[in-house]
């Protein structure tokens, strides 16, 4: 029962990796940018969330009305920070958009600790009513909680819903053919900024979601609350295979079902470790990830 316990918990922590690691996949396999500020429009959307379940009321109307609006918030954030940081250094050395993308994470950390409507102390998120549902019999050994679905649940929705976007739609066809080749699809008519701007704010709403689940799981809001999450996703991006979109999929619940497992029969001091020890050992055995293509560059 242990062991299906920590799996539950793995699923659903695993669901918001997953999330989290679709924007990093989806950026990189455009644009070959590792965008590090992504765990901090995770904090965006979630503050954004904070703010209007503040003034809307409770669940589950003022939660109805954060996540569109956390959604689009982080949805221009995104388009701001890949016009004004990421598209001038578009031709530069990749280096060079790497650095760019950890001092914008620096920035949207230390700018929200200045503000004084946020501060740098952590805040107590909305949460909904919990009802744990159980399913382990009467000695209650297998419970799932309201929270845990909803972020499953929402999760499988969000990532099915970008399956279908990316596959069967005119701009899921642009997206993939500027990953394909950016100066070939050019020529073909599709306009490349106009479609990496896409991505930024696809992958945007999906940290938002991400960072609005996140703290309705881990009732807790500070400006550095994306810093972790984000690495993390990154790590299951990497798993997965960087670039791959069921990969990045695969990599996150990998990863939260490791994570769980590892709190619950070893301790969770190791959870950390063992999460970036995975990333490790992925860089020496396959760095191309489980679901990744291996590409060979000539120097």
């Amino acid at each position: 029962m242990i062991v299906l316990q920590q799996l539950i918990n793995g699923l659903s922590l695993g669901s918001i990796y997953a999330l989290i690691a679709l924007g990093y996949t989806m950026v990189y396999g455009i644009v070959r940018l590792i965008n590090f500020a992504h765990g901090d429009i995770l904090m965006v959307g979630a503050y954004t969330a904070f703010f209007v379940l503040g003034g809307a009321g409770p669940f589950p109307l003022g939660m109805v009305i954060a996540l569109p609006v956390s959604a689009l918030v982080c949805a221009f954030f995104g388009i701001v920070i890949e016009r004004l940081a990421y598209r001038p250094l578009r031709s530069a050395p990749r280096l060079n958009s790497l650095i760019t993308a950890i001092a914008v994470s620096l920035i949207l950390e230390n700018g929200a600790r200045i503000l004084p409507f946020i501060g740098p102390n952590p805040r107590k998120f909305p949460q909904p009513p919990v009802i744990n549902i159980n399913l382990g019999g009467a000695r209650g050994d297998l419970v799932i909680s309201s929270i845990q679905i909803i972020v499953i649940v929402l999760s499988a929705v969000l990532m099915l819903a970008l399956h279908a976007l990316v596959n069967h739609t005119r701009q899921g066809k642009a997206m993939r053919a500027v990953s394909y080749d950016m100066q070939g699809a050019s020529l073909m008519g599709i306009s490349v900024n106009r479609t990496i701007s896409f991505t930024f704010a696809l992958g945007s709403v999906l940290a938002a979601a991400g960072g609005v689940l996140y703290a309705s799981a881990y009732p807790q809001v500070s400006p550095l609350m994306g810093m972790m999450p984000g690495l993390k996703a990154f790590v299951a991006a990497v798993l997965g295979g960087i670039g791959s979109i069921p990969g990045a999929m695969l990599g996150g619940f990998i990863l939260g079902i490791a994570e769980t497992m590892t709190k619950g029969f070893l301790s969770s001091q190791y959870s950390d470790a063992i999460s970036f020890g995975i990333l490790i050992v992925v860089l020496l055995l396959k760095p191309s990830g489980i679901l990744g293509r291996k590409v060979r560059v000539k120097v």
